[in-house]
């Protein structure tokens, strides 16, 4: 593949386009041991070397991370306020990294963190229906009842109930231990479906998405590059 060189310089996070411009034509970047001051240059991505302030570049054009999210985290590239999940990323190359889906400020657990727009785009399309695994506690006693409905689909306040989910019992109790397998991603979903049957969500972790489950040597807020298996089982 061939980038212009000042593309290149900034897609690996050296600085905005206008900056790494600027760099160049201050023949502070060499291509193949030879000063380059043309932003336009054309970079072989495979074959080139690309040295920035007498620091070797290598191109990477895509990235695949495994958070474990944990609560207080927006699932955002960026926030004024908070820290994102983008932010947890500290190995990461790309500038344009972005968290396939959300996760609620307070919920935990599997996020995939990339910047393959088409392989996000799969996973969370409505009409593919890739499977998401939850581990909730609830409060309140959930029953058989509970586990027929969401097998039906609920009235979650929207013009259709929602896709059949499969609920498990974990524990019965006061506070009950449930795993949750839907096929949707609406807003606040789980929660909702919880409240129809008049119950609340204490905890809530993702454990799975499509082909990919939490690594449960994962400790919160740690994440891990996907392998090459994982990343050619979700693709």
């Amino acid at each position: 593949m061939k980038l212009r060189l000042d593309k290149y310089l900034a897609d690996m996070g050296l600085g905005t386009r206008s900056e790494v411009k600027r760099a160049v034509t201050k023949g502070m970047v060499s291509v193949n041991d030879t000063i380059v001051k043309k932003p336009e240059t054309k970079i072989d991505t495979q074959t080139d070397k690309v040295v920035y302030q007498g620091q070797a570049v290598c191109y990477t054009e895509y990235e695949y991370y495994m958070l474990n999210k944990p609560a207080g985290v927006v699932s955002a590239t960026e926030d004024k306020r908070d820290l994102t999940v983008v932010d947890l990323i500290d190995s990461k190359k790309r500038k344009d990294l972005f968290p396939v889906g959300r996760l609620d400020k307070d919920t935990e657990g599997l996020l995939l963190i990339t910047n393959d727009g088409a392989l996000a785009h799969r996973l969370l399309s409505p009409k593919k229906h890739v499977d998401k695994v939850y581990y909730a506690k609830i409060k309140g006693l959930v029953t058989e009842a509970d586990v027929n409905a969401f097998a039906e689909g609920l009235d979650i306040g929207e013009e259709k109930n929602t896709l059949p989910g499969e609920l498990r019992i974990l524990k019965a109790g006061e506070v009950s231990e449930i795993e949750l397998n839907i096929r949707e991603g609406k807003f606040h979903q789980v929660k909702r479906m919880f409240q129809a049957v008049g119950k609340e969500v204490l905890y809530l972790k993702r454990l799975r998405m499509g082909s990919l489950s939490l690594d449960e040597s994962l400790e919160s807020g740690a994440y891990r590059e996907l392998t090459k298996e994982e990343i050619e089982t979700l693709c």
